[in-house]
């Protein structure tokens, strides 16, 4: 259920606001009303998933990559790319980032639960949506794929919303994809999104800047580039920008897929919210010139 409440806005002049009607508080935040009952109602988000989360390369209601949009992608990457084992799995998951970065434009859809195939027909996608893509390309290609959940403080998005921060949820639930591409030196052989471009020490050394959350860059963009750490772990560079852990609210564990995380979580807004903001963001640019305060 929707309510339309009367507030203030900090020049007095009465303004409304949308939220869903989930028992949340109604309170405020820095410069504006917080957008906590955006989220999905009833949802605890806290502590990581009980089980320990194996994987897997089936396909999922998101990652659906029998579809022919998604072997079509497929088959492209892996026409271009040579050698065997995993150092051509994680060549083919590079090709396959780059292509994707290149063919699916960056928006501010909403709908983390947005099959892939639909996806590419649409060719635009969020940094979640873009992300499933390339987990869906490893999944067709015999690599398994499961994915961290983080709970990010939305401020981590104000700066792509300098004057609608009072409608960024102030949670922000994140899949960060994670390979199977055997050893390279770690036990599990498990890599990160960021690792598959080289080791947090590595990546940092070669960083041409930090990721901040503004301009034409977008975390999708920005993982082949430099460093993403959401441990601050990495030996980033001073005011590198790599260390992005300071943004995380909360680890919610790993799991299976991405589906198994939104099903335990829920996404980052409510369903009647998404509804409302998908028309609204599903087509805004979140590249080059697509500030999510204007129009295109």
């Amino acid at each position: 259920m929707w309510r339309e409440p009367h507030v203030q806005g900090l020049s007095g002049v009465g303004r409304r606001r949308w939220f869903c009607d989930d028992g949340g508080q109604d309170s405020t935040r820095g410069a504006g009303v917080t957008s906590s009952l955006l989220r999905p109602r009833g949802r605890v988000r806290t502590g990581p998933a009980p089980s320990v989360a194996a994987g897997g390369t089936e396909p999922t209601a998101i990652l659906d990559w029998r579809h022919p949009r998604v072997t079509a992608l497929v088959d492209a990457v892996r026409s271009g790319v040579g050698g065997q084992g995993a150092d051509r799995s994680a060549a083919l998951l590079r090709a396959a980032h780059g292509r994707i970065a290149a063919s699916v434009r960056p928006v501010y859809s909403v709908r983390d639960d947005r099959p892939v195939s639909s996806v590419l027909r649409l060719g635009r996608g969020s940094c979640s949506q873009r992300l499933a893509l390339l987990e869906a390309v490893a999944r067709a290609v015999g690599v398994p794929t499961r994915v961290r959940g983080l709970l990010l403080d939305g401020a981590f998005w104000y700066p792509r919303f300098p004057r609608l921060r009072p409608l960024v949820p102030d949670q922000v639930v994140l899949a960060w994809p994670e390979f199977r591409l055997g050893p390279a030196g770690r036990a599990d052989g498990w890599l990160s999104a960021s690792e598959l471009f080289g080791e947090a020490e590595e990546s940092a050394s070669r960083s041409t800047g930090g990721f901040s959350n503004d301009g034409a860059e977008t975390l999708f963009e920005a993982l082949s580039r430099t460093p993403l750490d959401w441990d601050g772990t990495a030996s980033c560079p001073a005011g590198g920008g790599c260390d992005l852990s300071g943004h995380v609210l909360a680890d919610l564990g790993r799991f299976d897929s991405r589906d198994d995380l939104f099903d335990r979580h829920g996404q980052t807004l409510c369903g009647t919210a998404r509804l409302v903001a998908e028309p609204l963001l599903g087509r805004r640019s979140a590249g080059a010139g697509g500030s999510a305060d204007r129009t295109r």
